[in-house]
């Protein structure tokens, strides 16, 4: 496979820190039939490589790392950018997708020639949403936390969008609404509830995830017939 060397020519340990010390790419030892196949990443959302909206400073603290962390990756994954476009002349910097799953859009569009298209698209052309939503009068979608992310490609705001088109109200159910999620009300998106009563321990959320939704779902429809009975 590809190998990632430091100044002295060794390949570099595991972790994303250590991305600061690389300084070439051998990919002499990428398998010949690789450049015979076609691979599609299907990517839910858009976050380039490194900056703000980057894989670390996005990611990293949802997995726990610190602000310092989250500084010592991004400026670590710069370089690998870095070392991408010099060695091999792919700018993956700003790349959309690159930074999904901690940059692994990154590596797989550097080392396997992929191409991203957004899982939604994917997705919705096997199930046939579109001709599913030209029969629909609601549709309800959802996913495990709203919050600002949620734009950036993700399986909400792609029902949102595509439903906008036929003009049909969406309602998002999800575990937690966090976060500046009000934006989504631009993106075809008309509410967005969260499946939790009250104060309640992830722990327990998840236990009783599958009557909190139902529960979710009745509230929503019961606020909708209060505006068609009036």
């Amino acid at each position: 496979g590809a190998r990632l060397l430091d100044e002295k020519g060794k390949e570099l340990p595991w972790g994303g820190a250590a991305l600061a010390k690389l300084s070439r790419i051998d990919i002499s030892g990428l398998d010949n039939r690789l450049a015979e196949c076609e691979v599609i990443t299907a990517c839910d959302v858009t976050n380039p490589l490194c900056g703000e909206q980057g894989a670390s400073r996005v990611y990293g603290p949802q997995k726990g790392a610190t602000k310092e962390m989250c500084q010592q990756l991004d400026e670590a994954l710069a370089n690998y950018a870095e070392v991408i476009k010099r060695d091999l002349g792919l700018d993956v910097m700003d790349m959309p997708g690159a930074g999904a799953a901690g940059g692994l859009g990154a590596g797989l569009v550097t080392f396997l020639k992929a191409s991203i298209i957004p899982g939604i698209e994917i997705v919705s052309e096997v199930v046939g949403l579109t001709d599913c939503l030209k029969e629909a009068s609601l549709v309800f979608t959802g996913e495990g936390r709203i919050d600002t992310q949620t734009l950036f490609g993700k399986t909400v705001a792609g029902v949102g969008a595509k439903a906008k088109v036929f003009h049909i109200p969406v309602v998002v159910i999800a575990g937690e609404v966090a976060g500046d999620y009000k934006e989504l009300y631009q993106h075809g998106i008309d509410v967005a509830l969260s499946i939790a009563p009250g104060p309640i321990s992830l722990k327990k959320s998840m236990a009783n995830a599958e009557r909190l939704i139902a529960d979710a779902a009745e509230r929503a429809l019961r606020l909708i017939l209060i505006r068609l009975e009036k």
